[in-house]
């Protein structure tokens, strides 16, 4: 059986399905989910602290019951674990959403809750040491890289935007005026969500074609076309 250091370190108690070790197990998960929830929470994502406490204590537990069937009545397949996953995959399915820029939202949230509960289950099985490596993991992944992110979407020659035009007549002066600035439309569809409400609002994707143009930031950009008389409002999206 593969060494646990953590577990090495704590004792033989630690490695079995007891009072003690489900406690700590227990405080440990429980700092873990908080420390993510307030993460997501920060930022106004969909899964929030106690959603984050609940989601991974039940992990946990499923990796715990697996331990002690697996131990104790030799049952040869992980059946909790499996079937809190492929909840788990469900639920956070449903995280993924449309917002009313057109935009799908949630796709960080979901896969992070994904993960935490795989986490957490490793925790529930007595792989401490491993699960705190994929938690720092996770932890690094969501606010070390994001703004590595950013910035090289803000490099990038392509972006997205949403637009409200003063009126559906305003559209062709709209195109004309990208053109000039030295941007290629790829795509340019009526946002769905606001068909009935009577304001022209588009979901626009650009690719920069112009030299000098590619000298100058995606804000740059959208504050040198949201001061054209065409142009209500806009901003970017992603």
């Amino acid at each position: 059986m593969p060494t646990d250091y953590i577990a090495e370190l704590l004792g033989n108690w630690s490695k079995e399905v007891n009072v003690a070790s489900t406690a700590i197990k227990t405080v440990l998960v429980i700092i873990m989910a908080v420390v993510l929830g307030c993460e997501r929470s920060k930022n106004r994502h969909a899964a929030g602290l106690r959603t984050l406490i609940v989601l991974s204590i039940g992990s946990m537990f499923a990796g715990i019951a697996d331990l002690f069937f697996i131990t104790s009545l030799h049952v040869g397949f992980s059946f909790m674990s499996a079937a809190v996953f492929i909840g788990i995959s469900i639920i956070t399915a449903n995280t993924i959403i449309f917002s009313s820029k057109n935009q799908i939202m949630g796709y960080t949230t979901s896969v992070g809750v994904w993960t935490m509960s795989i986490i957490s289950a490793m925790l529930g099985f007595g792989l401490y040491t491993s699960a705190l490596i994929g938690f720092a993991a996770l932890m690094i992944g969501l606010l070390a890289f994001s703004k590595l992110e950013r910035y090289i979407k803000d490099k990038s020659n392509h972006f997205e935007i949403h637009l409200e035009l003063k009126s559906r007549n305003s559209l062709q002066d709209f195109i004309a005026a990208a053109r000039e600035f030295g941007l290629k439309i790829d795509n340019l569809e009526l946002n769905p969500a606001y068909a009935n409400s009577g304001l022209s609002v588009y979901t626009v994707k650009f690719t920069v074609v112009g030299e000098s143009l590619k000298k100058q930031s995606h804000a740059q950009i959208i504050e040198a076309l949201s001061v054209l008389d065409c142009v209500y409002h806009v901003e970017r999206l992603g």
